[in-house]
Order: C-alpha cells, then structure tokens, then sequence
C-alpha cells in the first residue's frame, strides 16, 4: 500500500491485521484498530498479551509477518524506523532513556533535533539554516520546560533527579519533537499515587491543550480508564475487546483474561 494524503474523517492510525511471528511462537495475530485524531486510546492485556510486540511495531523496531499499518495515510512498513519522528510521531519507554550527565534541557533539546533540518555540512560551516534550526531547537525546548513545569530543574543533571521528575523528562523530551501522534510505554510505571494523579492530568493537558493523539500502553487500569476514549485489549496475542472504558470493564472476555475462569 502505497502513501496517500489522509482524508477528513480517516482516522490518525490505522493497524490493520498485524501478525507477529518470532519462530513458533505468534505473538500478535491479525491484530485491527483504528485511532481517531484528537483521542486517547488504551491499549491494555496481561502480561504476554502481545502489547510491547505491538508498540514496537509502530515505533518501526519489529516488522509484522503480515498487515499494514498506516499513520497519516503514510504506509510506515514501507520506511525505515529513523523516518518515524519526521512522520509526526513520537514515544516514551518504560525505563528512562535519558542522557545521565546531561542537563533536564538539553536532554529535552535532543528531543526537538529530530524534527529539525540540518545536515553535518550545514552545522559544521554553521550556515544560516543550522543557526534557523537551533533557535528553533532551543524555543520548541523551552516551551516544553514551561508546560510540563521543569523550569526549576531545567539546569540540573538529570541523574541526581528523583525518578518521577525523571519520567517527566523523558515525556518532555518526545514532546519537544512535536508530534501529532504520542506513543507512551507504561508511562506509570515506578511512579507513586500522587505522581499517577499528576500524570494523568498531563496526559489531558497533552491532548487537550496540545492537540496531540495518545496511544497510551499501561498496566496501571486506574490511569487507563480515567484518561482513555478508547480501550483495547488484547490476549495472547488476539484482540479480545474494544470499546469505551466502562464496557471494555464489564466485558466477560476481559474479566476471565485477568481473574481467569472462577470469576
């Protein structure tokens, strides 16, 4: 399937029967959603259920056996995974992936490069277009310290902040790449009550201030079903259900997936 401009009304993603194979062992099999522009969707299941598989297929580091999946009407199987920021996507990781000795800043501003346009001709001579980048670099940057609150951390090593600041950093530095669509790895994990509280309103103000789309894969099923429009859930490697957070809740087959037969 080739790239096409999307049309109004197509929805921001597309996954389209997605199989993954790792020898005998099918870990995603014909998996189908779609994400609609503007929402946070869920993407829950058991440990095993096929999850992780799932989201590195769409941040391009599997390549399913079979299916397509489609953002913005770009076939992203067809393109390699650097391509994916450039496409308008973005993700966090469940462990924080964060330059240790490097400043909140430009931990964040490393984020905002990979929107950027330089090339190592350009940077090296430092032509007009690379001093263009950097300033935009350092203002899409700054904008996100003021956003997600870190302006008082924004000069200190990010190694000797606790770990929730931590994972806010990292969710600071895939904002900071602009993206219309936002991946977030189990955005929760690690994280106190009070931090879990503070994160779900983030994820609000992302959507709702921001204008940004949220694929949100989480274990934490309070956080889950108070931000997401959508919940899908999937085990063994299946879709088992979708829906709106209340039924995917009530539903038999998600009930025995997670308490099994007795309940």
């Amino acid at each position: 399937m080739g790239d096409r401009a999307p049309a109004d009304g197509d929805p921001i993603l597309r996954v389209d029967g997605v199989t993954v194979r790792f020898g005998g062992v099918v870990a995603l099999d014909g998996v189908s959603f779609d994400l609609k522009r503007g929402e946070v969707l869920g993407l829950i299941g058991p440990n095993g259920a096929g999850k992780t598989t799932l989201f590195n297929c769409l941040s391009r580091l599997y390549t399913p056996k079979s299916g397509s999946i489609t953002f913005e009407g770009i076939d992203i199987l067809a393109h390699p995974a650097h391509r994916i920021a450039r496409f308008g996507m973005g993700r966090t990781f469940q462990n924080v992936a964060a330059f240790s000795t490097l400043s909140v800043f430009d931990n964040i501003r490393i984020g905002a490069h990979s929107r950027g346009v330089s090339d190592p001709l350009s940077d090296g001579l430092r032509l007009p277009r690379c001093r263009r980048n950097e300033d935009a670099v350092f203002e899409a940057a700054s904008d996100i310290v003021d956003i997600l609150s870190l302006g008082s951390v924004a000069d200190l090593p990010i190694a000797g902040l606790p770990f929730g600041v931590q994972k806010r950093v990292e969710l600071a530095r895939a904002l900071a790449a602009r993206p219309t669509l936002l991946l977030l790895d189990e955005p929760a994990a690690g994280l106190n009550h009070d931090e879990i509280g503070e994160l779900a309103s983030l994820i609000r103000q992302i959507r709702d201030d921001l204008g940004i789309t949220v694929l949100l894969v989480e274990h934490h099923m309070g956080l889950v079903m108070s931000v997401s429009d959508t919940v899908v859930v999937l085990n063994f490697g299946r879709k088992i259900a979708e829906g709106a957070p209340d039924a995917v809740q009530q539903n038999p087959a998600v009930i025995e997936a997670y308490l099994g037969h007795a309940a």
